[in-house]
């Protein structure tokens, strides 16, 4: 044994001992704060000003277009691919059939699992194919309408 951790506690040895405890905590501190500083700055936007208006702005264009949207994750039969299944109608309950689709499958809280989906037009529904483990996932919506207006929701979804 070192002559340190012989005898008994002494002020030293216990000023040591309490420098010590606060020294790895500090650093526990620092590395965590420098690891999240690098994995997000925390800039969203340069001007929330500018983002707010433009939001509003195309937020009255989507709600203009009067499409509302269901979706749902479709499980593989007899092996095969699973699919995200979306409703898309417009205000006359048809489904819409013109506009160009596209998003992302996201798990809630794991970057890695994320999937860019293409879809395709059914006569009915859309589809895309995923691959989609069970719990819980987040369907990023992107959107064009016929005449250009940009449509973008965000919906949540359980895998069985």
């Amino acid at each position: 044994m070192t002559p340190l951790l012989r005898g008994p506690i002494t002020g030293p040895k216990a000023f040591a001992i309490f420098a010590g405890f606060f020294v790895v905590i500090i650093a526990a501190n620092l590395v965590l704060a420098v690891q999240a500083v690098r994995t997000f700055s925390g800039l969203v936007v340069p001007s929330a000003y500018i983002a707010s208006r433009a939001f509003e702005a195309e937020r009255r264009a989507q709600e203009a277009l009067g499409w509302t949207v269901r979706a749902a994750i479709a499980r593989g039969t007899d092996g095969g691919k699973d699919e995200v299944v979306l409703v898309l109608t417009g205000p006359d309950g048809r489904p819409v059939a013109d506009a160009v689709l596209g998003g992302m499958l996201r798990r809630p809280a794991v970057r890695s699992a994320d999937q860019t989906l293409a879809f395709t037009f059914d006569g009915a529904l859309w589809r895309a194919p995923v691959t989609a483990g069970p719990g819980r996932w987040v369907l990023v919506l992107t959107a064009t309408a016929a005449d250009g207006t940009p449509f973008r929701q965000h919906l949540a979804l359980t895998a069985e």
